[in-house]
């Protein structure tokens, strides 16, 4: 068995087939999921899961080289961004406008759609290697 929290078979199977830049979408449940790219999606209901507690999850498995987040994140919902800061200290940041935020997640590899209705609730976590 696992020994990592990551018990979603879908999300690990995709973090385990990522390579060196790849990127990976943790959104809110609005966030559009465009043709042809993998959704993952996780959302039981209104808050379940949470973006955060999806990405601190993510983040046990994942080896991060940079995120992309929109500039409306910290604008409109200033304790996501805040909470990802914290988790992420230090990290490369991109912040980009939300319409080419949405742009960028034509090219990722999986996206995973949680339960979050918090506004902005939305991560591009690109991949780094662990050597």
């Amino acid at each position: 068995m696992k020994k990592t929290p990551l018990l979603n078979t879908a999300l690990s199977e995709a973090i385990s087939r990522m390579g060196h830049g790849d990127m990976l979408v943790i959104g809110d449940a609005g966030l559009p999921i465009p043709q042809g790219v993998q959704r993952i999606d996780l959302a039981l209901t209104q808050g379940v899961p949470g973006f955060l507690e999806t990405l601190r999850v993510v983040l046990t498995e994942l080896k991060v080289e940079h995120v992309i987040i929109a500039h409306e994140t910290g604008q409109v919902s200033p304790h996501v961004l805040s909470a990802i800061q914290a988790l992420l200290p230090e990290m490369q940041t991109d912040f980009v406008a939300h319409a080419e935020f949405k742009e960028i997640t034509r090219k990722s590899f999986a996206m995973v759609r949680t339960g979050e209705f918090t506004p902005y609730a939305n991560i591009i976590l690109a991949s780094g290697v662990v050597f």
